[in-house]
């Protein structure tokens, strides 16, 4: 029979819910009302947001049983059990699944780019995250109006793989740079220990009108540290007061 879609928008929204370790009781028990109803086989929505559930909440090995039952994988499908390896600190079993999803011939979209793009970062494998960025390019979803969150995601693989000069190239090019943009390449300066060129983007933020929030302070406090300046580091302290941030 039938599922009504009331119904199946409950169940949905229930399982988008399941984010974290605490929820994984949710999700069994979720799961025991999808078989019951043999939804698994019949509804790959449903089915990949019981994957998604599972992968989200840690139960990887669940998250995998299910994804091997689903026929017609799809990106969503794929993406939503590499995100939960990249989640968990799995990085190794995201790029396997990633290269398995390539050779099954399903197209990454900008969800499995941020994901894999993590990956790297967590291993620290630039030649690898140069290739990803090469095939961003080539389908270019990062030209004018491209999305900001791949963007910078890009930026912080360069920046923790402890490629600065790439790093600043691609938050060059970036279009609608925002707040995480700019914290992104000046965290890695500060990690470099490249106080000053932390002071001159942090001045250029503000000629653009980003306003800066409790980690670009954290990141210029720091460089202040790093080249001993007293006096600027005073002028952040009462900026950072005046705006309550150590509330």
């Amino acid at each position: 029979s039938q599922f009504p879609d009331q119904d199946r928008a409950v169940l949905l929204n229930l399982l988008k819910s399941c984010r974290k370790p605490k929820d994984l009781c949710n999700a069994r028990q979720i799961h025991a009302f999808v078989v019951k109803k043999k939804l698994l086989l019949k509804d790959i929505f449903i089915a990949t947001a019981l994957l998604s559930a599972y992968a989200k909440c840690g139960d990887l090995t669940k998250a995998h049983q299910i994804f091997n039952q689903i026929q017609d994988r799809n990106v969503v499908t794929w993406t939503s059990l590499i995100d939960g390896y990249v989640r968990h600190g799995q990085a190794d079993e995201a790029l396997k699944c990633f290269r398995l999803m390539q050779h099954e011939g399903i197209s990454p979209n900008v969800v499995t780019y941020i994901c894999i793009l993590k990956a790297c970062s967590s291993l620290g494998t630039l030649e690898l995250g140069k290739d990803i960025h090469v095939e961003i390019r080539k389908q270019g979803l990062m030209k004018r109006g491209g999305d900001i969150a791949l963007g910078n995601t890009l930026v912080d693989m360069y920046v923790k793989c402890g490629s600065l000069d790439n790093a600043r190239e691609v938050f060059e090019d970036l279009y609608g740079r925002d707040v995480v943009s700019w914290n992104v390449l000046l965290t890695g300066y500060v990690n470099q220990g490249l106080g000053i060129e932390v002071l001159k983007y942090f001045v250029r933020m503000q000629d653009e009108g980003i306003l800066p929030d409790k980690v670009t302070y954290l990141c210029v406090l720091k460089a202040c540290g790093i080249i001993r300046s007293l006096q600027i580091g005073e002028e952040i302290d009462a900026e950072v007061r005046k705006q309550g941030l150590f509330q």
